[in-house]
């Protein structure tokens, strides 16, 4: 699988704090038909045994998010958003590589996800990081009575994975 063409954006990763919500809610309002609320995103970054969630600054700007679950061996990646303006120039293959690190590091076996099964392009960057489909959740997304595409990957802590993430990361940095 092929990365996106443009050149990458100068990206800083930051562990995402409350200070950091406000920006992340005006990409959240861009990029879902129905946003997390603010509530939710304290919540969820104040569990910090079991939750990772960064934020991608350029030239001063908040320019993506992602989040990650670590329960047991296994990880979930629960959000991944990226500016419209910014999309396209790797800003969501650098926060994956992240979220990935961070699940290895954390001693993480297998990921999962959930992704509008229209959604090519997310469908696209995830399975450059080798996860696969393995299954429908219907009406997943209530707003829009969409289905999610459940994907995984396994065995995240191998060397062959390893070497999977250091090709992508020579291609994105």
């Amino acid at each position: 699988m092929r990365a996106p063409v443009e050149s990458p954006t100068p990206l800083e990763l930051l562990p995402m704090r409350r200070k950091h919500v406000r920006e992340v809610l005006i990409i959240e309002r861009l990029v879902y038909p129905r946003p997390w609320s603010a509530a939710l995103f304290f919540s969820e970054i104040s569990q910090r045994t079991s939750r990772y969630y960064l934020v991608g600054y350029s030239d001063h700007h908040l320019v993506g998010y992602g989040g990650l679950m670590c329960q047991q061996d296994e990880g979930h990646i629960t959000t991944l958003a990226v500016h419209p303006e910014t999309q396209h120039q790797h800003v969501g293959s650098r926060i994956m590589l992240a979220l990935v690190a961070e699940a290895r590091t954390r001693g993480m076996a297998a990921l999962a996800l959930e992704v509008r099964v229209a959604n090519w392009p997310a469908q696209r960057l995830y399975s450059w990081f080798g996860f696969r489909p393995v299954g429908v959740r219907k009406n997943y997304y209530t707003e829009t009575g969409e289905d999610a595409l459940v994907m995984w990957v396994d065995d995240i802590q191998e060397d062959a994975y390893a070497k999977r993430l250091e090709r992508i990361e020579g291609v994105v940095s």
